[in-house]
Parts: structure tokens; C-alpha cells; sequence
């Protein structure tokens, strides 16, 4: 058996079937990633799937992070399922570059002197990241 909540679920029902996941009714706990954000502890889940990459890391690291909570009994493996050449591969590598970007900007490092504005851009039609971060 499974639960399921997206956007959609009225608050009710959603507190019901978290709360029948973490009970332990359900093996897997289908969640649509923008409504799985946000005010869910899931101490129950040991794993999570990523199915499509959202535009920003922050709301997928948020997502996953339901199952990283206190309480959490078991090590949480987190899956990231990617077709080749698709966008989502395209979206994975911006978060790529995005986070490297975020990191060197908070370390002061040489790369930020290095960024251009073709860095700060993404283009779905180019399949390689721009020459600054990509070396």
C-alpha cells in the first residue's frame, strides 16, 4: 500500500496520511515535490526518490530533507532517476553549476572573479556548461 499528497490534498487529509506513513500504513509515500516542501517530518522513510528535477536545488535539498529529521533511526538514501539527453539532464547540471557558484561566491574564491554573465544564464539548447565552469 502507499500514501499520497500533492498540492491538491486538503490539510486534513494530508496530516491523516502523514501520519498514517510514519505509523507505518503504506511502503511508499507518493509526493508531488513542490507540496512535499514544506512542513513534513517522514522519520519512517529511509529513502527518497527524486523522479524530475525541479529549477532551483534548494527545493529538491528541502524535499529531501523531510526524511532527514530528528528521529531519524536509519540512514536516508536520496536517488536522483535521469534520462540521458533530456532536459532534466540539462537541469541537473545548472544545479551543478549553480551550487559551485553559490559555494565560491560564500568562499571568496578565484571563481567568482572568473563568472561571466554567460554563467548566470542557462540556455536549454546548450548541452554543455559555460567555459568558466565547466573547467
Amino acid at each position: 500500500s502507499y500514501q499520497y499528497l500533492d498540492g491538491s490534498t486538503p490539510i486534513k487529509d494530508r496530516t491523516k496520511a502523514v501520519e498514517d506513513f510514519q505509523a507505518g500504513k503504506g511502503d511508499v509515500f507518493l509526493i508531488s515535490i513542490k507540496a512535499g516542501g514544506f512542513d513534513l517530518n517522514l522519520t519512517a522513510a529511509d529513502y527518497v526518490i527524486h523522479m524530475d528535477p525541479w529549477w532551483n536545488p534548494a527545493v529538491e535539498d528541502q524535499a529531501s530533507d523531510r526524511a532527514h529529521r530528528i528521529g531519524q533511526k536509519r540512514p536516508v538514501t536520496i536517488y536522483k532517476l535521469i534520462t540521458k539527453n533530456t532536459i532534466e539532464e540539462k537541469i541537473v547540471k545548472l544545479h551543478e553549476n549553480k551550487k559551485e557558484l553559490a559555494n565560491s561566491l560564500l568562499e571568496g574564491t578565484e571563481l567568482t572573479s572568473k563568472v561571466s554573465a554567460d554563467d548566470l544564464i542557462f540556455s536549454t539548447s546548450s548541452t554543455t556548461a559555460p567555459a568558466t565552469l565547466s573547467a
